[in-house]
């Protein structure tokens, strides 16, 4: 082996120990204990086995790719010895914790960790057989990087699914156990499929088969479509075929709520308003370019001039009606955005992040102060905002708000559309691009940062309102910096200036860590690993815009160059 292996034991030794490290820090810090309780897979594969293996595994597959010209023996030992050398400081860790009591110093190296690392069977065996399923994870790390893209793509698509639906296989009981679904036999497909709140092997198997046939035959067709040069205009059959679709995604996107029940509409109200708001922000950073971290001031305007303007306590002003007082909250966040458009027209880059940001707390600390506690309440809030209502119906539970939000987001995005598409669209993204060349093409540059802050803080601000109307109170602590963070967040993972990318970020940060609540004290953890991890791997997002796409493979090609230059 060693002869096969060569000089390059250092990648080894690198990729190996990086594997460790990261497999090491997810067991100190508690995540592999805490998640041990969720079982993906009938009771034998959980959470806690893919943060324990996904670290050798992630170690073959990166030696691999270092190792591509070598023959295929090669490259399997090279992973099986990756994944050993990952497994080391996990070994170490149980035998100096079977010697030393750590909990002093790391309170989540627990006896049931070891447990879970030793697979019950002591420190010395266990220790052996955590080394083996590390190598032999290597191994198939390794394998998988020599397998053919058609091949590899169909296996990620099968094992993505197969284990997500594991993952939520508890809202998947609750959702066919909904009244609605239970009338058809709902509860009893939901004891075939999930048993010990895990998915059913023999299910998983199946579900497996499936959607690895589905990708492979869709992948297969895509190659043979390609190789043909069929450059035809679709067909009669697959415009139907289109239209059908479409008109099974608007019937599924309206009778949802009454589908997934209530706590999952509530998860879908959140996802929404976090669309409309990442959708006016992704007017100001994905088209304009303008660093936003203040963005919650305008929700926070939004919500409170819902709440000042339509509440029946005596905070109230006027009792308007919830459809007349938004559009007014809407006009509030154009002047407030206005507000703060004038004094940072001037900055660019980090320093209009820092002015945004002072912005936001400079706001949530006069909602909170004594100054202005007789017209918004101060610390306690506004309370008795009324719920929207139609002819006397009043729209109070989740499944109801859901439509507003829907509305609201499917609005912004239309907007959002139609000002891509037209000149002042252009003239955001050639302001993004380089102010100094727009500013020479004859582009009014107060004008247009102007209408993108008042534009972005629209959509907020109309996020706002619906938001207090939905909680029927408010108050000042809700509008912390999370809120612009997050909004920021999604952006960035779903892809900046690309409005399905906006909706793909707000279903990953947003949907899927309240469907995991019970890991909550690790959500911030793993925003930070996702934006790491997009960061290095697909810096455009998941659902990248085309043109951003260009641009950053163009910059990197000219990074290449000038690297290769000097």
């Amino acid at each position: 082996m060693n002869n096969q292996i060569g000089p390059n034991w250092r990648t080894i030794v690198r990729f190996g120990l990086i594997g460790g490290v990261v497999a090491l820090y997810l067991s100190v810090i508690g995540m592999v204990e805490a998640f041990s309780a969720r079982n993906l897979i009938g009771t034998f594969i959980t959470l806690a086995q893919i943060l324990i293996f996904g670290g050798p595994f992630v170690a073959g597959y990166l030696t691999a790719r270092e190792f591509k010209d070598k023959p295929r023996t090669t490259i399997i030992l090279c992973g099986l010895a990756a994944g050993a050398m990952a497994s080391i400081f996990q070994v170490m860790l149980i035998l100096i914790a079977h010697a030393v009591d750590l909990r002093f110093m790391f309170v989540s190296i627990s006896p049931g960790l070891m447990e879970i690392l030793t697979f019950g069977q002591g420190q010395y065996l266990g220790s052996l057989i955590l080394a083996a399923l590390s190598a032999v994870m290597g191994a198939i790390g390794a394998g998988y990087f020599l397998l053919p893209g058609t091949i590899s793509r169909t296996l990620t698509s099968a094992v993505v699914v197969t284990l997500g639906v594991g993952l939520f296989s508890e809202n998947v009981n609750q959702i066919l156990s909904s009244n609605w679904l239970s009338l058809i036999g709902g509860r009893s497909v939901a004891r075939l499929l999930i048993q010990q709140k895990s998915l059913n092997p023999i299910v998983a198997l199946v579900l497996f088969l499936a959607v690895g046939g589905l990708t492979y035959w869709r992948a297969t067709r895509a190659k043979a479509q390609v190789e043909s040069d069929d450059e035809s205009p679709a067909t009669g059959r697959q415009k139907r075929f289109r239209t059908v679709m479409l008109i099974i995604a608007i019937g599924a996107l309206l009778g949802l709520p009454w589908i997934v029940g209530r706590f999952l509409s509530q998860v879908l109200f959140m996802v929404g308003l976090y669309i409309m708001m990442g959708l006016g922000l992704n007017i100001v950073v994905g088209y304009a370019g303008l660093l936003d971290l203040g963005y919650v001031a305008f929700f926070a305007f939004g919500a409170y001039t819902m709440g000042v303007i339509t509440s029946a306590s005596p905070l109230g002003l006027t009792n308007l009606n919830f459809w007349i007082a938004l559009p007014i909250c809407a006009i509030v966040g154009v002047l407030t955005g206005f507000v703060l458009g004038v004094p940072v027209l001037r900055m660019r880059g980090d320093y209009l992040a820092i002015v945004t940001l002072g912005f936001g707390e400079i706001i949530r600390i006069l909602a909170l102060s004594d100054w202005l506690a007789p017209f918004i309440g101060g610390a306690q809030g506004i309370l008795h905002i009324p719920y929207p209502s139609i002819a006397g119906f009043q729209f109070k539970t989740p499944e109801w708000m859901y439509y507003l939000v829907i509305i609201g987001s499917l609005l912004a995005g239309f907007l959002t559309i139609r000002l891509r598409e037209s000149r002042l669209g252009r003239q955001w993204m050639a302001m993004r691009e380089d102010e100094d060349v727009a500013e020479a093409m004859g582009i009014n540059l107060v004008q247009t940062k102007l209408l993108a802050f008042a534009i972005g803080a629209a959509f907020s601000a109309l996020a706002g309102g619906i938001f207090a109307a939905r909680l029927g109170t408010i108050f000042p602590h809700t509008f912390n910096l999370l809120w612009s963070i997050n909004a920021l967040s999604l952006i960035i993972v779903g892809g900046m200036g690309s409005i399905p990318g906006v909706m793909v970020g707000a279903l990953i940060l947003v949907g899927l860590p309240e469907l995991l609540r019970e890991f909550q004290e690790y959500r911030l953890l793993m925003y930070g690993i996702l934006l790491v991890v997009m960061m290095l791997v697909k810096p455009e997002g998941f659902v990248p815009a085309a043109r951003r796409q260009q641009e950053l493979r163009a910059h990197a090609k000219e990074s290449a160059v000038g690297t290769a230059a000097d």
